[in-house]
């Protein structure tokens, strides 16, 4: 292999995971969801498209750049999804597992049926300088805006662990996670920790959503393809695996990238679809297995 073609490998390569990190985050947020609630997120995608909104808005309105979006996205992520654990999917009780799916499906076409109203059906961007700026590391050019999406998502998945292991909170996360009837006996409101992992799954949502925006476009509907990646990263980690998420993400992102180089980019997609599908046959417990449902 000449040196050309290395470089073109570890270009792709760097590509993929940097990518990957992305579909990582947006992976943690729905394992996370599973392995405590044990429902999967059908609207998780449009909780991203409500990140990318705001931060448009706030970029268009206060000239506030798109990282600094953060600090008001993901309070407002966590806190959307805390009233809907409460005022909706805590009203299902014991049909919680099946009810979940269309509640989750129902809020999916509110939110992107509001967005459409408030936003319009136009792909919409930020103009900001870094965009597309890169810089050259050993011969691969490396987008500062992707870095910075990596950047953000290993202190959001550092901070997640970090909670969940170092905390009472998230001694009680995992409690709630493991045996919810223990947990109540324990004295642990399951019902409160259950809010607070759905804000939590709906916040690295939204972190999601401001970390793409100056790299994508902003569309009504932009969140449905990220759902599906986020189901594949679930399930290629193993539903409710945290650390499998990751990972999974990575090997989606590497996928994505390598098929895209080396056979089409029109089938960017279906790369990763084919990946699932070949893991739902061969694993379908996953890579790691269903094991961090005890987060």
């Amino acid at each position: 292999m000449d040196q050309a073609a290395v470089t073109a490998l570890l270009q792709t390569l760097v590509q993929g995971l940097l990518t990957g990190g992305l579909y990582a985050l947006i992976g943690t947020g729905l394992s996370l969801i599973f392995g405590v609630m044990n429902i999967i997120n059908f609207a998780h995608g449009d909780f991203l498209a409500i990140g990318m909104f705001i931060t448009l808005a706030l970029f268009r309105t206060f000239h506030l750049d798109p990282y600094l979006s953060l600090l008001v996205a993901a309070p407002a992520g966590f806190a959307l999804g805390f009233v809907i654990q409460r005022l909706v999917l805590s009203r299902l009780g014991d049909r919680l597992n099946e009810g979940s799916i269309l509640a989750t499906l129902g809020l999916g076409l509110i939110i992107s049926n509001t967005l459409l109203l408030t936003f319009g059906a136009q792909p919409q961007s930020i103009n900001v300088p870094y965009a597309t700026s890169t810089f050259q590391l050993g011969g691969v050019q490396v987008s500062i805006p992707l870095l910075i999406a990596g950047l953000g998502t290993v202190a959001a998945i550092v901070g997640l662990n970090l909670l969940l292991y170092r905390t009472e909170l998230g001694r009680a996360i995992r409690a709630t996670a493991q045996n919810p009837l223990g947990a109540e006996l324990q004295g642990v409101k399951t019902g409160h920790i259950q809010a607070i992992v759905f804000g939590l799954g709906v916040a690295f949502a939204a972190i999601a959503g401001v970390l793409l925006m100056p790299l994508l476009y902003a569309f009504p509907t932009v969140g449905e393809n990220y759902t599906t990646k986020a189901f594949i990263v679930t399930v290629l980690g193993g539903l409710g695996n945290l650390p499998g998420a990751v990972v999974g993400g990575l090997v989606l992102g590497v996928i994505e990238s390598l098929g895209a180089f080396y056979i089409s980019n029109n089938y960017r997609d279906a790369y990763g679809l084919i990946a699932f599908l070949l893991v739902l046959l061969l694993r379908p417990e996953g890579l790691f297995g269903r094991t961090v449902k005890r987060v």
